[in-house]
Order: structure tokens, then C-alpha cells, then sequence
């Protein structure tokens, strides 16, 4: 990752606290807890995910179908998972239990 990209993330991150520090709403929920007896610890933990987009998708072109139904976010989403989308349609999966092998019973 290249050092303006690190600068952004990190202007990021201090925006998003900025704006939770500023907030008159989350401000107001802190006193109102504090004057219950409490005393408020608020920790935030933000998750900043990148992909590199493609060429193709910077033109705008990101929610064409890039294969059927699927543009090419969703393919790369699904890969993520270990998914892969043949050319048939979807595969039908056998969920009945296993056939029992000759001579085997399943009464004990």
C-alpha cells in the first residue's frame, strides 16, 4: 500500500473520531448515563477494508452483470468465500444421508 494511501486511512480515522467526540447526540447519552451512577469508558474499534478496483470498474461499469446475474464485486465477493460460479446453472446438492453399505444395518 503506498504512503498516500496510508495518509488517507489515517485522515480516516481521525475523522471518524472527530466526529464521535463532536457528537452532541452521543454527548448527551454519556451524561444521561453518567447520571445514573456510572461512570462511561467508550471504546470504538473501525474496521477499514480496501479492494484495488479494476480498471473497468472505475468507469463506472462496476454493476454490469460480469457473468449472469453476478458483477464483478459480487464475483470477488464470492471467491472471498470460496465459491465459484460455473457456466451450468446452480448445482444441486445431495443433503439425504449416505446410502448404507451392503450388508450393513442400522439397527443395532
Amino acid at each position: 500500500m503506498n504512503q498516500r494511501v496510508k495518509q488517507l486511512i489515517q485522515k480516516l480515522g481521525e475523522a471518524i473520531h472527530e466526529s464521535v467526540s463532536e457528537s452532541e447526540h452521543i454527548a448527551g447519552v454519556v451524561k444521561n448515563i453518567r447520571d445514573q451512577g456510572f461512570d462511561v469508558m467508550l471504546m470504538l474499534e473501525a474496521t477499514i477494508g480496501l479492494n484495488q478496483v479494476e480498471r473497468d470498474e472505475q468507469s463506472g461499469e462496476s454493476d454490469a452483470p460480469a457473468h449472469g446475474a453476478f458483477t464483478s464485486n459480487d464475483l470477488n465477493f464470492l471467491k472471498s468465500l470460496r465459491i465459484t460460479v460455473g457456466d451450468e446453472g446452480p448445482e444441486q446438492l445431495d443433503l439425504s444421508p449416505p446410502a448404507e453399505a451392503p450388508g450393513e444395518s442400522s439397527e443395532s
